[in-house]
């Protein structure tokens, strides 16, 4: 986890039932500064999952749990990982920050749906193990 906690105390809610299960199950992704599921933090949800299989397309909207989340950007960069790793190739992923629930919303979405910027940040060994620590099967 990383120390310096933007947000010491996040809210922490209960994983519901789902009716079917997400895309490759995008909601256990842990979140890198807590030991809690982006489920559990509300940052993702089933209905922030859009997908149009005639059209090889998925969107994900996620939410910071602030505004100032400075692993926004992580949070994103995880979402899409584990979508290239489990879609076919076919698949358009676009991964979204929800309007209005990050001060640099538009900067964040234009990074995590940069094809260069997200190659770029694969190469950086440290991001990639962080973003594999939050792919990370939990057997809690």
């Amino acid at each position: 986890m990383v120390s310096g906690l933007i947000n010491a105390n996040p809210v922490i809610y209960e994983k519901k039932e789902r009716r079917v299960r997400s895309v490759d199950d995008s909601e256990d992704i842990k979140d890198p500064e807590h030991p809690y599921s982006l489920e559990e933090l509300k940052v993702i949800t089933e209905d922030a999952i859009e997908v149009d299989d005639k059209l090889s397309y998925v969107r994900v909207t996620f939410t910071p749990t602030v505004e100032h989340c400075s692993m926004a950007t992580v949070i994103g960069l995880c979402l899409r990982v584990k979508l290239m790793r489990s879609l076919p190739q076919r698949y358009k992923v676009d991964i979204r920050v929800a309007p209005g629930t990050h001060a640099t919303e538009a900067a964040v979405n234009k990074q995590l749906n940069d094809k260069e910027r997200v190659a770029a940040a694969l190469e950086n060994p440290n991001l990639v193990d962080m973003v594999d620590e939050c792919l990370a099967p939990s057997f809690a």
